[in-house]
């Protein structure tokens, strides 16, 4: 299920890419998540943009600047590239630049960054940004100088307030704790919609068909992308414009002594040949740990208990 874009959203993948006859109404930052705190300032983005008559722009980083800039550093994501795309685009913005970061980059000075990036480049009438917002070499430059380097080029500056942002209290830390500790409803409560997983269906074992609990193992392909704490959550997909409910595996299969962490999905009343397509799947309710049980025949009576809770909750949803 690859992510198809229905509005005006241009994405460029560099600074020099983009070109535009228009001024423009920007923002910046990572955005992991577009969350409901991160939707907040990119409302007031498009808001503002149609009121001044320019065009909004967005301009996000990959890979993560504290990847580049701490070498040694791990930090998996709360959405692909593909994802983020399609949530900026829901969103109404105009113009999205993914900017390839690297240490070049970081050296650009404040003032280098301003004139040759934002004044040249983007043409900038306005930018919003939040009260915390450092930029430049070292990140010494904070909301102040920004105010006046507006002064200088001639572009409005306006802050997202502390309080602000503290009224929404969402950070993409707190989701990504949440989903480590495997409460994707407290993630998705944050995000303001339901956290996914995209990969391709791949053949595995088929343990699951001799138990009658077939399932769809899917491989994800950005290694970045956070997954979950192991369990047994209740998720969803649609399929052919029809909700397809489910329950998923994340783990290693401790049962039959696996060693690797796998994603195997159990469709109900769903038979479909999903090998080598591409699913996305909603992840609403963890409803236990992984364990190891004493046989095949105790996890296939846990499956069977696993099945009434997810249909009892499902009933919920309806």
């Amino acid at each position: 299920m690859r992510y198809t874009f229905y509005t005006s959203l241009k994405i460029f993948h560099s600074i020099p890419s983009f070109s535009s006859h228009n001024q423009t109404v920007v923002t910046i930052g990572t955005f992991d998540g577009v969350h409901l705190g991160h939707q907040k300032i990119l409302h007031q983005i498009t808001t503002s943009a149609q009121e001044l008559k320019c065009e909004s722009l967005v301009l996000t980083f990959f890979p993560h600047p504290r990847i580049v800039l701490q070498e040694g550093t791990e930090m998996k994501q709360l959405n692909t590239l593909d994802e983020k795309k399609q949530l900026l685009n829901n969103l109404g913005i105009d113009n999205l630049i993914i900017h390839p970061f690297d240490k070049d980059f970081s050296r650009l000075t404040a003032e280098q960054f301003v004139k040759n990036v934002l004044v040249d480049v983007f043409k900038i009438r306005k930018i919003i940004i939040g009260h915390d917002h450092r930029f430049g070499r070292n990140r010494t430059a904070n909301i102040d100088d920004l105010i006046s380097f507006g002064e200088i080029y001639g572009f409005e500056v306006e802050q997202i307030s502390v309080q602000e942002i503290n009224a929404v209290s969402i950070s993409s830390t707190k989701i990504r704790n949440a989903l480590l500790e495997g409460d994707v409803e407290l993630a998705s409560n944050y995000l303001g919609y339901d956290y996914s997983l995209t990969g391709i269906v791949s053949k595995g074992k088929q343990l699951g068909r001799t138990i009658n609990f077939p399932t769809a193992n899917i491989t994800i392909q950005e290694s970045y992308k956070l997954i979950p704490l192991n369990g047994v959550y209740i998720v969803k997909s649609i399929f052919e414009n029809t909700i397809v409910y489910g329950m998923m595996n994340i783990g290693t299969r401790p049962t039959v002594d696996g060693t690797t962490q796998t994603i195997e999905i159990n469709f109900f009343d769903f038979d479909k040949d999903l090998y080598t397509i591409e699913i996305t799947v909603c992840l609403l309710k963890r409803i236990r740990f992984e364990q190891k049980f004493e046989s095949v025949e105790a996890l296939k009576n846990q499956l069977s208990l696993d099945k009434i809770t997810s249909h009892d909750y499902i009933r919920l949803l309806k």
